[in-house]
C-alpha cells in the first residue's frame, strides 16, 4: 500500500478529546502517526486545508435490503451510499427475506459482506423467529455466528414476557437488544404523527404515547433482566425524559435519534409547495413530530442522553412511494444527507458539534461494543484505517438523482446543506468522493 499524508486539516478525535490542526500519516493502510509537521517526501499527499478529519462515522440503523428486496438496495449499493456519507461501519438491520434468525443466514449474509461490501458491515441478529414475535430466536447461534446486536427492527416485541426472556438471554451474551419501542396495538394504522397535522390531512396518526409506554416498559424489563436496552430511533420529548431517568439510575440503557428527526417536523409531509402535498418521502416510522419534539430531541443530544445518532437509512423503490400517503412504505434514504443536515443544525446553533462528532464515532462503537469485533474502531488512536475528511463549510444542494443509494426516497430534495464529505479511507484504501473547493 501507498503511504498517505494527510495535512493541514483540523483533527477531530472525540475518543481522545482531540482537537487540534495536526497531520496524519497512515503507513501500509493504518494510522501511524498524528502530529504537526510531519515529513514524509514518499508518501502520497493529501490537502486537508480547510477540512476536518476525523474517525469513520459509525452507524448504528442502517437498511442495506438484501437479500430478499434488491429492487431497493443491495449490500454494493447502500454501502457505496454509505462511504458517500463518510460512514465507515453500518449495521445491517434485520428486515431481509430471509431474516437472520439462524446460523446458516446469518453465514449466508457475511458471504454477502465479504463479496460486495466497501466498507465495514456488522449484522443484527432477529429477536424472535422470522421476526414475527412469536418464539424467540436462537440467540445463542446467532451470537456465535457473528451478529453485534439483536432486533426485529420495525416489528416491535410486543408481548412482555417474551421481550424480558429476550433480555435476560441478550444480558447472558453480552450483546444489547435494539428495540422499535412502540405499542403496536395503540398505534394500529397510523402514518403520520397524531395531532393537528393529522386531523387537517384526515390522516391517522400515531399517538406519541404508543412510543412513550413502550419505552417504559422496555426500561423496567431492563431493570428487571440487567440486559443492555438500546432505545432505537427516540422520536418524543417525553421519550428523551424517560432515557435520561433511567441512566441516572444507572440502567444499562442508550438512546439513538435519526438526523431525520433532528432536522424535520412533521410538516414536512406537507411537501415543500404552498399546499399539501402529502409528500410520501417524508413519511418515517416512527413519524416526524413536532417542534418541541424536535427541540428535546436536540437538547438530549446536547446534553448526552441521546448517545448516539443513527441514519435508519431506508432505500425504497419508486413505485413505493409513488402511491397514497397511507400504502406509501415508510422510511428515507439519508445516508448521503446525513452530515450535510447534522452540520446545518450545528452551523444555525441548535446542535453542539463535538457531541455530534461523538454520537457519530465513538459513542455507536460503546453502545454495540463493536470495538470487540474491531480494536480502535471510531478512534484515531495508532493501527486504525477508518477515516473521514469533510469540509464543514461546503454548500451544496440535494439531489436524489446523483445518490450512490438505489433509493432516491428523500423530503430533503432541492434543500441546501452544509458539509460535504471529500475523501474516506477504509480499509486500506483511500476514496476521494469529491474534490474540495480550495483544490
Amino acid at each position: 500500500m501507498t503511504d498517505i499524508l494527510i495535512r493541514g486539516g483540523r483533527v477531530i478525535d472525540p475518543a481522545s478529546n482531540l482537537d487540534a490542526d495536526l497531520d496524519v500519516l497512515l503507513v501500509d493502510g493504518r494510522v501511524a502517526e498524528i502530529r504537526a509537521g510531519i515529513e514524509a517526501p514518499n508518501a502520497r499527499a493529501f490537502d486537508a486545508t480547510g477540512c476536518i478529519v476525523a474517525p469513520g462515522f459509525v452507524d448504528l440503523h442502517t437498511h442495506l435490503r438484501e437479500p430478499g428486496f434488491e429492487h431497493k438496495g443491495t449490500i454494493a449499493t447502500e454501502t457505496r451510499a454509505a462511504l458517500r456519507g463518510g460512514f465507515t461501519t453500518v449495521c445491517a438491520m434485520p428486515n431481509t427475506d430471509p431474516a437472520p434468525d439462524s446460523a446458516p443466514v446469518v453465514q449466508a449474509l457475511w458471504e454477502r459482506i465479504e463479496r460486495d461490501a466497501v466498507v465495514n458491515v456488522f449484522p443484527i441478529g432477529t429477536v424472535t423467529r422470522r421476526r414475527q414475535g412469536k418464539e424467540l430466536a436462537d440467540l445463542s447461534e446467532l451470537a456465535e455466528a457473528g451478529v453485534v446486536a439483536f432486533s426485529d427492527d420495525g416489528s416491535p416485541v410486543a408481548d412482555a414476557t417474551l421481550m424480558r426472556n429476550a433480555l435476560q438471554f441478550t444480558a447472558a451474551l453480552g450483546l444489547p437488544l435494539s428495540e422499535h419501542s412502540d405499542d403496536p396495538v395503540l398505534n394500529a394504522g397510523g402514518v403520520v404523527n397524531e395531532g393537528a397535522l393529522s386531523e387537517r390531512l384526515g390522516l391517522k396518526g400515531q399517538p406519541p404515547a404508543a412510543e412513550i409506554s413502550a419505552i417504559a416498559r422496555n426500561i423496567e424489563l431492563c431493570e428487571l433482566t440487567g440486559g443492555r436496552l438500546h432505545v432505537a430511533h427516540i422520536s418524543t420529548a417525553r421519550g428523551v425524559e424517560l432515557v435520561a431517568d433511567a441512566k441516572a439510575r444507572g440502567l444499562p440503557v442508550t438512546a439513538e435519534v435519526t438526523p431525520s428527526h433532528l432536522f424535520l417536523t412533521e410538516d414536512a409531509v406537507f411537501g415543500p409547495g404552498p399546499e399539501p402535498a402529502y409528500d410520501t418521502n417524508a413519511r418515517i416510522n416512527p413519524p416526524l413530530r413536532t417542534e418541541a419534539d424536535r427541540r428535546a430531541l436536540l437538547k438530549g443530544v446536547n446534553e448526552g442522553v441521546i448517545d448516539v445518532i443513527a441514519t435508519d437509512h431506508a432505500p425504497h423503490a419508486q413505485e413505493d412511494k409513488l402511491c397514497e400517503f397511507d400504502l406509501a412504505a415508510p422510511g428515507i434514504s439519508c445516508l448521503e444527507t446525513a452530515l450535510g443536515s447534522i452540520l446545518l443544525l450545528i452551523a444555525r446553533g441548535e446542535l453542539d458539534f463535538h457531541r455530534a462528532m461523538a454520537a457519530l464515532t465513538i459513542n455507536p462503537v460503546r453502545a454495540f461494543a463493536l470495538d470487540r469485533r474491531a480494536p480502535g474502531i471510531g478512534t484515531l488512536q495508532p493501527g486504525v484505517t477508518d477515516i473521514v475528511i469533510f469540509e464543514p463549510t461546503a454548500r451544496w444542494t440535494v439531489d436524489p438523482a446523483s445518490f450512490a443509494s438505489k433509493g432516491r426516497n428523500t423530503p430533503l430534495a432541492g434543500t441546501e446543506l452544509v458539509g460535504r464529505v471529500r475523501a474516506v479511507h477504509v480499509k486500506g484504501q483511500l476514496h476521494i468522493i469529491e474534490e474540495a473547493a480550495h483544490a
